[in-house]
């Protein structure tokens, strides 16, 4: 199999399948750019009905190669960028990227994102888009984001921000690992499939039956999700706006939960942890998704030029150190000015617009 996106019809649906497993079919701007235009091909092709989105297995069979759906964007691409060329081509990515996820947001035709596996940032934002989201015994959905000093982005502010009990500001801010299970508890997956249900359950819907009907009849219950234990510790210390609060707030909680839960917390970085907090909140007055992704557009042009992304990146992926030094290093030391500066309106002709 040839190409980082493999494109094409199987009986009444188009298939994206990612296809660049040693990075775990992590996004670049091509791959980005070759699902878009498909998408705008079959969006008035009236022998597509559906579009599935999955990934590719590895050829040799390798399961390493396989268990991820798509483990986020181009990150080392975006530090670079922002070192060398002022963020220009890390730009360009995000103006692309955040079209395909409201492009899939606003798709009339169903679309059915098969969550089998690592999905991490930039697969989120080709998983909640979509209509119909399956997960598996595999899935692994996480938002951790704010552990290379960035933010939930791809459309995570209105997807976050739209959870029961404040759960998605527990997600931003702890990149917290969901399984199949709390996929489905928490409302991030529709359905739940076993393994052997998988093929079949593509195959029906390219033979033209109705997705809603396909799915229904081979979910299976996916069991207890161990995260729903803690529903009530996660609504009360994280109903706060404020990070300094919610330190505080599980600092007086001696449970092991909120221990770790605090440890989690200040590996994070404070400054992006507050954009992510405020992130949420103005998501929730927007007046739709586009709005909301112009938002996210303005965060990422100016987040990714902050010292805490290259430091961030840098501790994480490059020299794997994971001891990344934060600035501003405490939540108490992140100025108004900062955030403000985050979130202002970019000159009219830079501004995000939708396809």
């Amino acid at each position: 199999m040839t190409g980082e996106v493999l494109v094409r019809r199987n009986g009444q649906a188009g298939v994206l399948s990612l296809n660049r497993p040693r990075a775990l079919h992590a996004l670049n701007q091509p791959m980005v750019e070759i699902m878009t235009e498909a998408l705008l091909a079959w969006r008035d092709d009236p022998s597509i009905t559906a579009v599935i989105i999955d990934h590719a297995v590895a050829p040799d069979g390798d399961p390493r190669l396989s268990r991820g759906f798509c483990a986020g964007g181009d990150i080392a691409m975006m530090r670079q960028s922002a070192l060398e060329d002022g963020g220009a081509a890390g730009r360009a990515f995000f103006l692309a990227e955040y079209r395909l996820n409201h492009l899939m947001f606003t798709y009339v035709k169903p679309i059915i994102t098969f969550m089998d596996g690592i999905t991490m940032g930039g697969g989120v934002g080709l998983s909640l888009p979509a209509r119909w989201r399956v997960a598996t015994a595999r899935t692994r959905l996480a938002m951790p984001e704010t552990g290379i000093g960035l933010f939930p982005d791809v459309g995570g502010g209105w997807f976050l921000s739209r959870l029961k009990g404040r759960l998605g500001h527990f997600m931003a801010l702890t990149g917290a690992r969901l399984d199949g299970a709390e996929c489905c508890w928490a409302g991030l997956a529709t359905h739940f499939l076993p393994d052997e249900a998988l093929a079949l359950a593509k195959e029906r819907i390219a033979g033209g039956e109705t997705v809603a009907t396909v799915l229904d009849d081979l979910a299976t219950h996916p069991g207890a999700a161990p995260l729903a234990a803690y529903a009530p510790d996660i609504a009360r210390h994280f109903v706060h706006d404020t990070l300094a609060a919610i330190w505080r707030s599980l600092g007086r909680d001696p449970s092991p939960w909120a221990t770790q839960t605090l440890a989690t917390l200040k590996t994070r970085a404070p400054l992006s942890s507050t954009v992510s907090l405020r992130q949420l909140q103005e998501s929730l007055a927007l007046p739709d998704f586009a709005a909301n992704m112009a938002m996210e557009y303005r965060i990422a042009a100016r987040v990714m030029l902050t010292p805490d992304f290259a430091e961030g990146v840098r501790a994480v992926i490059i020299d794997k150190d994971n001891a990344p030094r934060w600035n501003p290093a405490r939540p108490e030391d992140v100025e108004d000015s900062m955030v403000e500066a985050i979130f202002a309106p970019l000159p009219h002709e830079e501004e995000w617009t939708p396809l």
